[in-house]
């Protein structure tokens, strides 16, 4: 049962809108100087935590465009939210023409879902908006929940994605404060292992098909348990045989001050 629901007035709207916006580019990186080749090169980044996948391809389009003398095509097999962090694949120059192929395949994340609240983005993106019980669930219930997910299931992505509905990216619906009815679409947990319980949070290891959301899958754990669940943090640590193990590692230049 819902304890509480959080006002959505037109003032707490506006402030998050202009925190979310500081939180995602709180951080100012910079890459080590790399021997990219703009004929067609694959580069592996563990992306920061509070940047964009975009911020990561136009530093790196940067790079591979002063090397070559003009601009040069780059760009990223597979979007990490600002707020996750972990393996990015760069593409360049020909290798721009791997990226589905790259997308297509399987991946693997660790993170943690905070049990007993919702946000409406299923993570820290939004403010929570609801609040649940959660001190009945035991490891035993998050372990067979963990189960009933997984295999071939039907998830139904988020309204804050870049999912399209009607011609028009269902982000864009969910700002107005509208919604939509977005189909469900197939996708398949390989894996999805519990790897710590200390609630009201618990950690997993996931791996997964393309087109998952993990913030969808908090979504359903926590309804499968009773409650509510989000995303907390995220990390992705695989994509097929690559690891961000072998990743180059930006160095954090600035934390800019977030303080309105």
């Amino acid at each position: 049962m819902v304890r509480c629901l959080l006002s959505d007035s037109r003032y707490f709207s506006h402030y998050f809108r202009i925190m979310l916006k500081k939180m995602i580019h709180d951080v100012t990186f910079e890459l080590p100087e790399l021997n990219i080749n703009p004929e067609g090169d694959l580069l592996l980044i563990d992306k920061p935590y509070k940047c964009t996948s975009f911020d990561v391809v136009g530093k790196v389009r940067k790079m591979a465009s002063r090397a070559a003398g003009h601009r040069v095509k780059v760009g990223h097999a597979g979007t990490l939210d600002p707020l996750a962090t972990g393996l990015l694949l760069i593409c360049v120059g020909k290798m721009t023409k791997q990226v589905d192929a790259l997308q297509a395949q399987e991946k693997t994340y660790t993170g943690t879902f905070m049990m007993g609240a919702t946000t409406p983005s299923f993570d820290l993106e939004k403010p929570v908006d609801a609040t649940y019980p959660f001190e009945h669930i035991t490891r035993e219930m998050a372990e067979e929940a963990a189960q009933s997910l997984s295999g071939e299931i039907q998830q139904v992505p988020p309204i804050f994605s870049a999912v399209k509905h009607q011609g028009e990216r269902s982000y864009e619906i969910a700002r107005r404060g509208e919604e939509a009815d977005l189909r469900a679409k197939s996708i398949t947990i390989y894996e999805f292992e519990i790897t710590r319980f200390d609630l009201p949070e618990i950690d997993f290891r996931i791996r997964c098909s393309k087109g998952t959301y993990i913030r969808a899958l908090a979504r359903d754990f926590g309804t499968a348990l009773h409650s509510g669940a989000h995303l907390t943090a995220l990390r992705r640590t695989r994509i097929g045989s690559l690891c961000v193990e072998d990743a180059i590692v930006p160095e954090i230049k600035e934390r800019n001050n977030t303080n309105l």
